[in-house]
């Protein structure tokens, strides 16, 4: 898919999924009813001429592989190694221990060193690439780089550089960032330049204390929106405190992510 590229939301949802089990509010009630805002942990599935991309394996991997009819996967992209975004990697481990093939993981130092603490086992059916000075997909040139996740500590973001085919050709260049908040100028500057951003936003405006807080809200990412200035945004990563059905006062180039959604990555 040279000139194809794309991008599809596996997961749309916060740390908590929507609904959460504890919770009767409207949005989790209708998550349980109607289902437009019922949310899977937060996943997304690059698919170019080089092959598929996962960017993060969360505990429901195996309902997202069931509702695509997918039986394998062969490379998966880690964020950061908190439970949401890692939790299914026992379970690929196993299923490609089933079908005997290797996976693939690629993920910075030391998120691998993490992962090699908490599952120790894994690296038996799964081979473990070091991405921390960054890697190649296909035509696409992928960088990781530390962000702020509040009091979470850090997460890493990616971005992602494609030259089209041409010496007069613009490069296509997109960033995924799902967990981040309070970025540093320094954190910023890879976000300049982007066709498109995903960026995690866990509410519309979070009234929260901000010192206990990770994740950007929407009204935050706007004033980060306006210093970055993506051609195009999509939001992610959303909580209970997200109604897909409301119209929100978001820009025409911001949208919410929906389960299934599909990016055409175009070069």
């Amino acid at each position: 898919m040279t000139n194809t590229d794309c991008l599809t939301f596996w997961g749309t949802g916060d740390s908590m999924g929507v609904p959460r089990v504890y919770c009767s509010c409207e949005v989790c009630n209708e998550a349980r009813t109607t289902g437009r805002n019922r949310r899977l942990r937060s996943s997304a599935l690059l698919e170019t001429d080089a092959g598929e991309l996962l960017i993060d394996c969360g505990p429901e991997w195996r309902t997202q592989m069931e509702r695509l009819g997918k039986k394998s996967i062969g490379h998966v992209l880690i964020t950061h190694a908190h439970f949401d975004h890692i939790a299914g990697l026992p379970e690929w481990a196993d299923a490609c221990r089933w079908l005997r093939e290797q996976g693939h993981v690629y993920a910075p130092s030391d998120v691998l060193l993490t992962l090699r603490r908490q599952f120790p086992w894994l690296e038996n059916q799964l081979a473990y690439h070091d991405c921390s000075g960054g890697m190649e997909w296909g035509r696409w040139s992928i960088r990781p780089w530390k962000v702020c996740h509040g009091k979470n500590g850090y997460s890493y973001a990616y971005r992602f550089d494609k030259r089209a085919a041409g010496p007069a050709a613009d490069c296509c260049s997109w960033a995924y960032c799902p967990d981040a908040i309070n970025l540093s100028e320094e954190q910023k500057v890879p976000l300049r330049g982007l066709r498109l951003l995903v960026l995690g936003t866990n509410f519309y405006e979070e009234h929260a204390d901000k010192e206990g807080r990770s994740v950007y809200d929407m009204v935050e990412a706007l004033g980060l929106l306006a210093e970055v200035q993506p051609q195009r945004t999509v939001f992610t990563h959303m909580s209970h405190g997200v109604d897909v059905r409301v119209g929100y006062p978001l820009p025409t180039a911001v949208t919410l992510a929906e389960t299934g959604m599909k990016l055409t990555l175009e070069s």
